[in-house]
Formats: C-alpha cells, structure tokens, sequence
C-alpha cells in the first residue's frame, strides 16, 4: 500500500448534512471514519429549509440536538390558500404529535445546521473532515475500498482505504456515477424559484403558507434567524434569466412581505425530480440521500429521506466492523429504506397534485371539494393532524420474523419516545435514557427486568425499566412512565419486554413465553 494511503473504517464522500451526520453516528460507535468534501469553505447557501420530528429525533441520537435546537423554529401552523388567498385548509401542527418527542415540522438556516454537525465531529478524535477534495476513482475488492482522491487547491493526488465506502455526495453523485448506478424515475421540466432571505420580526409575513393559487403555486416559510423562504411555480413564458433578477424577486415576493424591508441572499431556480436509484448497495459501497434519491419538495422530505438513511446504515457499519454482526445485515439497508422512500415519493407527488391545480376552475373544484370534505370528523382530523405523510416503519428485514405482520405489529414500528421521570426527580425524553446501541424495555416485574437485563447485556446494549406513575426507585435504570404512553404501548401490543435497535425501530416485542425465539432471532445464543 502506498505511503500517502490513509487508512479508515469508513470513507465519507460528501460533507453535507446526511454525510455528517453519517459520521457523527459513526464516531458515536468508535468507528473511524474520515469524510471527503469537495468544497474548500462551508457551505453559505440556505439550500434545504425545513425538517420534521424523525429529523430531530436523529438528531438528538447523535448527542447534536442541544446544539441546533436553538436555531431551530418549530412551525405551529400551515394555512393553505387558494384563488383570492382565501384560506382552504389549515394544520395546527402544536397541537399534533405523533409520540416521537417532537411536533413535526420545524425550519432551520442550512449554514448553521451544517456548522453544528461539523462541529459535532470535533468530539471524536478518529473522525475526520477533509476539505476541498474530490473523489476520481473507487476500487473495491474483497477486503475493502481504495478511493484516490484529488487536492482541488494542490492538484495533489492521494487514497483513502476502507472497509466501506458512503456515497452522499448528492444528486450529481460521483460515487453513484463510478458504480454505474443511474437513477429511475422522471423530472419535472417545469421551473422553479427559490428566493431566501432576512426580515425584520416586525415586517414578518405569517409564519407557513401552501399556496395553491393555479396562478402561481408557491410556498411561504419562516425559519429561524429572520430567514424566510418563497417558492414559485414560473409561468410558461417567463425565462430563469428573467426571474432571477432583483426586479422579478421583488414583484414575487411583494403580496406577502413588503420587498423594502427584505434582504435577498440567494434567487435560485430548480425543478422537481422524482429519483431513486435501483440499488443502494454495491460491494462494499452504499448509496445515501440525494445520490440514492430525490423527491419534490412538497411535503418537506427531501434531507429527512437522507437523514434516515444515516440513522439505518450507521449503526448497521459499526456493528459489521465491530464483529459483533454478519456482513449480511448490511443487506438489510437497501430492503429497509428504499420501500419508505418509494411510499414517501409517491405521497409527495400525490400532495402536489393537489396543491398545482393547472387553472382557476380546477382549483375551484378543488377547493369546494376540500372544503366539504373537512366537514366530515374523520376527514378533518386526516388533513389537520398531518395524517397523510406516511408513518415511519419498516415493512421488511432484521425483524424477528424478517417481516412486519401488519400495520398493528410491533415489530418494525419506532418506537414512541415519551418524557420519563428518573429516579432522581429529573424529567427527560426516553431516548436520553437509551444510550446510542441497542436497548431493552421491559415492564416492572422480576422476571421480565432479568431477562431483559441478561439481553441488554448480550447485546452490548441498555437496559431499562418502566414503572407506573408514582413509582418510588433508586435503580438508575428505572424510569417513571408518568404520562403512561409506554405502559398502553406494552398492553396494547400484549408484551413483557422489547428489544429497540439504535435507530429505534423495533426488532421484536414478546411476551415472556416467547423470550427463546427472540434470543434465537437476535443471534446472542450462537456459540
């Protein structure tokens, strides 16, 4: 092996937010890891603008959400508006919470999301950020990845040896290119503007507007930071070059924010792309977010796609590389999370359709329709608790079972994350009391806080107790269920203990009686 060869666990290519992520989990778990970046400085641009409850649930499993949730803005409402701005529909969103620990939309200022992660690599002396290199070729043999790499700023050329390799460095992925992977689905030629920038609190527009005008469609967000966000739908005959100048933004923006007290950044035009790559795994290289998919941007799921593909494979690396897992559990990425995002992609596509009426009579339709249709209870409910994005779940792979036997089962459902009561008086969300592996819940009694403890430990992982309210311990690893969601998750389910991977997705949920076919799914008693 050549002498200028750097040696790592895992090579990263791309240092945006699903490739830093990617390494801060790893580093979590000791792997050494080394990520490339192209780009010499950080990232400036506000790309990416909104994120959802899973986000920051990732998030805090990788011990960052204390440092970006304070520029974070939780939005509490989204008006949806049609012809004339009159409002057709509207989510209260404080008011939905789907038990994960966190209301589900929240706006974020992509710089500083990006300084945050990176920052969080600082914590792991074998985790590493290398700017301003590109990739130029991949090797793969039985043993592990070469990758020879190019200094942009040098022209100096090196290699990287791993065990495995990350493709995230986006839609123009050069690691899904050297594969000779391309992407299945369609674009939509139909061009888009996105224009951010900064207003005055006092000058604010509300705070998240859909809006469904056939005239032009278009979004309104509000993050943090007095970062606001407009998106616009172009019409047939009006030119990016056009759009994008200071004149065009200003009429764009003018019937929702006085443009005198907006500072532009950024007027960027783009179109919709339904993509996902056919296999997100070859050899020892893995495909994740924009250079294994991309989706419109309708339901806001684009990065939270790429986040949940770190949180799945992450875990799955460490525990390959650590031995404590076959190499076949790798397999399991691609099985898992390709089926959600397909689901994910066609639930945008089908809210867009929704949203992009193509003239004013369509959209009347349209709006008569909606609007008789929350009438109905059970309809209202759907549309105003957010209903139509569909759950976290795994449909298929390391589950007992190797399948979720339908949408009530246990297995391959996440797991709720309530607030708990420890002994010492503090409050904090479960997933503080978890640790980063894996973790086994069970209900308070002798014989299911044993075995869940002797499982724990043959996992290397956590074992916690659930009491009732009121519970009076001194055992660390006993937590209050005061607001009692997880002693309804155990009856409902008709379970004694639980045993929840990293990604805090269940793996299986059995009564006493079936604690052997549990253990002999999960491997502890192989010799």
């Amino acid at each position: 092996m050549a002498a200028n060869t750097d040696e790592v666990d895992v090579v990263i290519a791309g240092g945006g937010p699903v490739g830093v992520l990617t390494a801060n989990l790893l580093g979590l778990h000791g792997v050494r890891v080394l990520v490339l970046e192209r780009e010499s400085t950080p990232h400036g641009q506000p790309r990416a603008f909104s994120c959802d409850d899973e986000a920051l649930r990732i998030y805090q499993s990788a011990g960052l959400i204390d440092a970006l949730k304070p520029d974070l803005r939780q939005s509490r409402r989204v008006t949806y508006t049609s012809v004339g701005n009159k409002p057709i529909a509207e989510l209260h969103l404080s008011e939905v919470d789907f038990g994960f620990g966190y209301t589900p939309i929240w706006f974020f200022y992509q710089p500083l999301l990006e300084k945050a992660l990176r920052e969080g690599l600082t914590r792991f002396e074998h985790a590493k950020l290398r700017l301003g290199t590109e990739v130029e070729t991949l090797e793969q043999d039985p043993a592990g990845v070469t990758v020879r790499t190019r200094d942009l700023a040098s022209g100096e050329r090196g290699a990287v040896r791993a065990r495995y390799l990350v493709g995230c460095d986006g839609g123009r992925s050069t690691v899904r290119g050297l594969l000779g992977i391309a992407m299945e689905g369609r674009s939509y030629e139909e061009p888009w503007i996105a224009i951010s920038g900064t207003v005055p609190e006092d000058a604010a527009p509300p705070e998240c507007s859909i809006v469904c005008d056939p005239e032009r469609p278009g979004f309104v967000g509000r993050g943090p930071v007095g970062q606001f966000r407009w998106e616009f739908r172009l019409r047939p005959g009006e030119t990016g070059e056009e759009m994008v100048q200071p004149n065009s933004v200003r009429r764009l923006i003018s019937p929702y924010v006085d443009p005198e007290k907006v500072k532009v950044e950024r007027a960027q035009l783009y179109t919709f792309r339904c993509l996902v790559a056919p296999r997100w795994r070859e050899g020892r290289t893995f495909l994740a977010g924009d250079a294994a998919h991309m989706m419109p941007p309708f339901m806001g799921q684009g990065l939270v796609s790429g986040l949940r593909d770190a949180a799945n494979l992450a875990w799955k690396l460490a525990r390959v590389i650590r031995g404590r897992a076959p190499e076949a559990l790798l397999d399991t990425y691609d099985q898992e999370r390709r089926p959600h995002v397909r689901t994910m992609l066609d639930a945008t596509v089908r809210l867009g359709y929704v949203f992009q009426a193509r003239n004013t009579p369509t959209a009347l339709v349209r709006d008569l329709v909606l609007r008789g249709l929350q009438r109905i209870p059970s309809v209202r409910h759907f549309v105003e608790g957010f209903r139509f994005k569909p759950p976290p779940s795994i449909e298929e792979g390391w589950l007992l079972g190797g399948r979720r036997s339908g949408r009530a089962a246990p297995e391959g459902s996440y797991f709720p994350q309530p607030r708990v009561r420890l002994s010492s008086g503090e409050e904090r969300l479960l997933d503080d009391t978890l640790g980063p592996g894996f973790a086994v819940l069970s209900r308070k009694n002798g014989p299911a806080t044993e075995a869940a403890h002797a499982l724990a430990e043959a996992l290397g992982g956590t074992a916690v107790t659930v009491g009732p309210a009121g519970l009076s311990s001194t055992d660390s690893l006993t937590v209050e269920d005061h607001t009692g969601r997880l002693a309804e998750w155990f009856t409902r389910h008709g379970v004694d203990l639980a045993v929840v991977r990293p990604d805090r997705f269940v793996f299986g949920a059995v009564p006493l009686a079936r604690l052997p076919e549990l253990r002999t799914a999960l491997g502890v008693d192989r010799t």
